[in-house]
C-alpha cells in the first residue's frame, strides 16, 4: 500500500539507517521516496527571511518543478509584507506566515525550511529544522563559527536530512564544466589560485540605541545571540559587519569564490592561514576588516589568496569578483558561469561564455535564472535519494577556510591547522574563537 506522504517523512526520520561524515547515502530508497514526493506530487517550503536574498528563495523555488513556496516567515512585519507582495508578483500566490520559526517545526505539511536570516541564525537554525525532520536549503556561510557548523553536519547525518548551503556556483553548468577540465589536467598541476571580491560600500556612521521599531520582534531576531540593546544603525544589512552577528565579507562574499578554489583544488583544508587587513576607510561602527587578505598554503605545494575590497570597486581581470587558477602549463579564470583557458604564453586556448547575465554584487541575486539551478538541485536530491552539489559537509569546509582567515585576523597570528579534522594547532587564544557564547537557552545542541 502506498504511504502517504506525512508518514514516509515521519519514517525517514525514525527508522531508517544514517551515514557518517563522509558517506554516500541517505538511509532511504530514491524508489519509496518518489512514492510519496513524485513527479506528480508537490513538495511544500517554508522560506524564513524575506528582506534581501530570501526573496531570491521565493522565486527560485517558485520556478522549480512540483515545488510550492507554502509559507513565509521573518520577525519584521515589513519584511514580510515585502516577502508577501514579492510572492504574488512572481508566483502569483500569498503564502501564508508567521513571525517565528518555530512554529513551522511542528507542521507536518512542510517538507523543507530554506533559511535566508542573519549569519547568527544560520547553524542554530538548520539544526532546529534537521531536528524536526525538516529538509533545508540554508544561505552561506552555513554557521557564525566553526563550532556550530561541525554541529549542522553532525545534524543533517543524525536526522537524515538534507541540507544544502546556498553555494550556487556548485550548481552552474559552465563553470562546472571548466572545473571538470581542471581536474582533467587542462592547465597541468596548480600551484596558485586567487580570488577575489569588490564593492563600494559607503560609511554606515555611528549608531546609537534606540526604541525598537514597531513591528520587529528584536527578541526574535537576536536568538542565539547574546542580548545587547536595539541599535539604529544594525538593521536589515549593517549586522554583518558586526562580530556579533555577522562574519565580515570574507564569509558575506568570499565563501563563494574559496568554495570554488576548494573545488578547484579537491582540497579539504588549509595547512596554514594568515591574515592582514582592517577597517580603514571610514570612522564608524563598522568592525570587520574593509580591506583584506586572506592566504592560504595548502597541501600539495599550492597557494591559495582571498582579496576582500568592501570600499574600493576597482575590478580585477575586468570583473568585480572571480577566480583564477595558475598551473604549470597555463592558467583558467572566471568571473562567474564562464571560463577562459590560457597557456603559458597567454594566450587564450579556450573561452566559454554564458548567456546568462550576472551582477556579483548584487545582494538580491547574481543570477535569478542560475539561481533555480541550485534550488533545483536541492529538491532532486530529496526527491532521488542523494547529496546535493553543496552538501552541508562541503558547506562547512569551505566556510571554515573564511573562518580561519578572521580568526587569523582578529588574534594577529599565522594559524597551523590539523589535516585531519581542520581544528587550529597549539594557539589557545585562536581556539577560544572556534565557538561563541550564546544566549541562555538558545544553545545548539544535537
Amino acid at each position: 500500500m502506498k504511504k502517504s506522504r506525512r508518514t514516509f517523512i515521519r519514517d525517514m526520520g525514525m527508522g531508517s539507517a544514517g551515514i557518517a561524515i563522509g558517506g554516500l547515502g541517505l538511509g532511504f530508497t530514491s524508489k519509496s521516496y518518489a512514492n510519496i514526493v513524485g513527479s506528480n506530487e508537490r513538495l511544500r517550503v517554508a522560506v524564513i527571511g524575506t528582506n534581501g536574498r530570501g526573496l531570491a528563495h521565493i522565486g527560485a523555488f517558485g520556478k522549480v518543478k512540483n515545488t510550492e513556496v507554502a509559507f513565509l516567515c521573518d520577525v519584521d512585519d515589513k519584511a514580510l509584507n515585502k516577502g508577501l507582495d514579492f510572492a504574488e508578483k512572481k508566483i502569483g500566490k500569498r503564502p501564508a506566515t508567521t513571525k517565528d520559526l518555530r512554529t513551522l517545526l511542528s507542521n507536518k505539511d512542510i517538507d523543507a525550511l530554506s533559511i535566508a536570516m542573519p549569519d547568527h541564525w544560520h547553524a542554530p537554525a538548520t539544526i532546529l529544522c534537521c531536528q524536526a525532520g525538516k529538509h533545508v536549503y540554508v544561505e552561506k556561510p552555513l554557521s557564525h563559527n566553526p563550532h556550530e557548523g561541525e554541529l549542522a553536519v553532525q545534524a543533517a547525518r543524525k536526522y537524515k536530512r538534507v541540507v544544502q548551503m546556498g553555494s550556487q556556483r556548485r550548481s552552474w553548468p559552465v563553470l562546472t564544466e571548466g572545473i571538470t577540465a581542471l581536474h582533467g589536467g587542462v592547465i597541468g598541476k596548480v600551484h596558485m589560485a586567487k580570488a577575489w571580491y569588490t564593492n563600494s560600500r559607503g560609511s554606515i556612521g555611528i549608531g546609537k540605541t534606540a526604541p525598537v521599531p514597531a513591528g520587529l520582534d528584536y527578541e526574535l531576531w537576536q536568538g542565539p545571540a547574546p542580548r545587547v540593546p536595539f541599535r539604529d544603525n544594525l538593521i536589515h544589512y549593517n549586522w554583518h559587519w558586526f562580530w556579533h552577528w555577522g562574519t565580515g565579507e570574507a564569509l558575506n562574499n568570499g565563501t563563494h569564490e574559496i568554495d570554488v578554489i576548494r573545488w578547484g583544488l579537491g582540497v579539504d583544508y588549509p595547512l596554514r592561514v594568515n591574515s592582514v587587513g582592517g577597517r580603514y576607510y571610514f570612522k564608524d561602527d563598522w568592525e570587520t576588516p574593509d580591506t583584506q587578505i586572506i592566504t592560504f598554503d595548502c597541501p600539495g605545494e599550492t597557494s591559495v589568496i582571498w582579496e576582500g575590497r568592501s570600499c574600493n570597486s576597482r575590478l580585477v581581470e575586468g570583473e568585480d569578483r572571480g577566480v583564477i587558477f595558475y598551473g604549470e602549463g597555463g592558467s583558467m579564470s572566471t568571473g562567474g558561469n564562464s571560463y577562459i583557458i590560457y597557456d603559458k604564453k597567454n594566450k587564450v586556448v579556450k573561452e566559454v561564455k554564458s548567456n546568462i547575465e550576472i551582477d556579483g554584487r548584487n545582494t538580491l541575486s547574481p543570477s535569478e535564472g542560475l539561481d533555480v539551478v541550485h534550488f533545483a538541485n536541492f529538491v532532486d536530491a530529496i526527491r532521488d535519494n542523494k547529496l546535493p552539489n553543496a552538501d552541508v559537509e562541503t558547506g562547512y569546509k569551505s566556510t571554515l577556510w573564511v573562518q580561519l582567515g578572521n580568526i587569523a585576523q582578529r588574534v594577529g597570528y599565522t594559524l597551523n591547522i590539523d589535516q585531519h579534522n581542520g581544528h587550529i594547532l597549539d594557539n589557545p587564544k585562536a581556539s577560544k574563537l572556534w565557538r561563541r557564547e550564546y544566549e541562555r537557552g538558545w544553545e545548539p545542541k544535537i
